[in-house]
């Protein structure tokens, strides 16, 4: 048995993962917005590179669950991690560049920082659980 099925317990797949859920949550509601607000949907660049990186959150997770041992899932959780600061700060620009309203873009950083404490405190667990 892969030593982070055992240490999450009843977690058998990523699927089940709280953090993972709330991520693709939040990845649905970026595609939501980038297809919803004409001024975001308007900039290429930076609607393609705040979907990718909103991705880039659910899938580290499901990979790095898929990997053998803790070490490599915490890893990819590091990868995770990392994204959700790169959204957060894309929605600071987003507000910045008024492609957004300040209480959408509040929304989403608040989501986006609880979402980073979990995943953080499950990194944290996975390290003194080895």
């Amino acid at each position: 048995m892969n030593q982070g099925r055992f240490i999450l317990g009843r977690v058998e797949r990523f699927e089940d993962l709280d953090i993972w859920k709330d991520a693709r949550s939040l990845v649905s509601d970026i595609y939501s917005l980038s297809r919803e607000n004409e001024e975001l949907s308007r900039d290429y660049g930076f609607r393609n590179q705040l979907q990718r990186a909103a991705v880039s959150i659910m899938n580290n997770i499901a990979e790095g669950f898929e990997r053998d041992g803790d070490s490599s899932f915490k890893h990819f959780l590091n990868f995770s991690k990392s994204s959700c600061g790169e959204v957060r700060s894309m929605i600071y620009l987003a507000k910045d560049l008024s492609y957004m309203e300040e209480d959408e873009a509040d929304r989403l950083i608040k989501r986006l920082k609880v979402l980073s404490r979990k995943i953080s405190s499950l990194m944290k667990y996975l390290g003194t659980s080895s």
